[in-house]
């Protein structure tokens, strides 16, 4: 796969993470341990999945700007690997350029 579509499926993924940013911080205004609906991060840019995870677990993945949160089946093999999974989600971790990129566009590090 050539860099530019890696780079462009990154990006993608990045935009879903971004959005997710917004919610996690919305979340944050309540008390409580309760689910709430995130965006799947996926590659896809159509994709509407979404995925319930309590603020904890969101932050979990979070922990490390390469990993992002997908509904099961949702990976794409060319740029990404599952690390973690359940029934509902997978935590997916990007390779190569797509790290990079993921790296380079992580909202918390930009906040740091």
């Amino acid at each position: 796969m050539e860099s530019g579509s890696v780079e462009r499926l990154a990006k993608n993924e990045s935009f879903f993470r971004q959005v997710n940013e917004r919610i996690k911080d919305v979340a944050d205004g309540f008390e409580g341990t309760q689910a709430y609906e995130f965006l799947c991060e996926c590659s896809d840019p159509g994709c509407t999945e979404r995925i319930e995870l309590t603020r904890a677990e969101y932050d979990s993945v979070r922990a490390k700007p390469a990993r992002f949160v997908l509904a099961r089946g949702h990976a794409a093999p060319q740029i990404e690997h599952v690390v973690e999974q359940d029934d509902e989600h997978e935590v997916v971790e990007k390779r190569g350029v797509a790290g990079q990129v993921a790296a380079k566009l992580d909202p918390r590090a930009a906040q740091a």
